[in-house]
């Protein structure tokens, strides 16, 4: 299996950028797909984008497509989901996940492997 971990949320001013981090250990990161969730309170779980175990696809929900890109480091373990021109909406509890099944499923339950999420507030 494989045990997550999310960094690189915080405060942004609407229009400013993150860059999220997802650092995985335990078994090769390699051997998974690869995505990012999102939770606003009182919402579903929303999924964001997705990208396959080699880096050679990539899908992204319509809301986030064109600001928003996902890339990994496998050499690395890591995962990352670079945010830009954010807005309000955008706020949420940002989650990593893992499958070795899917990486453009948005069903939340089609990952077997989830980080602690991490805080995006993005100010009007």
């Amino acid at each position: 299996q494989v045990h997550l971990v999310e960094s690189g949320g915080g405060l942004v001013e609407a229009g400013g950028s993150l860059r999220l981090s997802c650092a995985a250990s335990g078994r090769t990161f390699s051997s998974y797909h690869m995505v990012w969730f999102r939770q606003a309170p009182g919402k579903e779980r929303e999924f964001v984008a997705g990208i396959s175990r080699t880096s050679g696809n990539t899908y992204y929900a319509d809301s986030v497509k064109g600001r928003f890109t996902i890339t990994r480091d496998n050499a690395k373990n890591t995962g990352y989901l670079q945010m830009n021109s954010l807005k309000p909406e955008d706020t949420a509890v940002y989650y990593c996940a893992a499958s070795d099944m899917y990486y453009n499923t948005k069903i939340s339950t089609g990952y077997n492997y989830w980080g602690q999420g991490t805080q995006v507030t993005v100010s009007s």
